[in-house]
């Protein structure tokens, strides 16, 4: 995890858009966000931030996907 491919954007609404490489991949909403937020404020750095995101989304990818 030394790349930073997830991202993520709160919404004024609380919902939070999960990102991989520029794509959306995933909104959460309501608890399931707002358990997101708080572990993602309390993460300690940057590395520890893309690992939460990246549990957060599961398992989306295949590897049968095209490049």
């Amino acid at each position: 995890m030394d790349e930073q491919p997830f991202s993520f954007q709160i919404a004024k609404n609380q919902s939070v858009f999960l990102f991989f490489k520029g794509k959306q991949i995933k909104i959460m909403k309501g608890k399931e966000a707002e358990k997101l937020v708080s572990r993602l404020h309390a993460a300690k750095d940057e590395k520890e931030i893309q690992l939460l995101l990246a549990k957060a989304t599961g398992n989306f990818k295949h590897g049968n996907e095209r490049k």
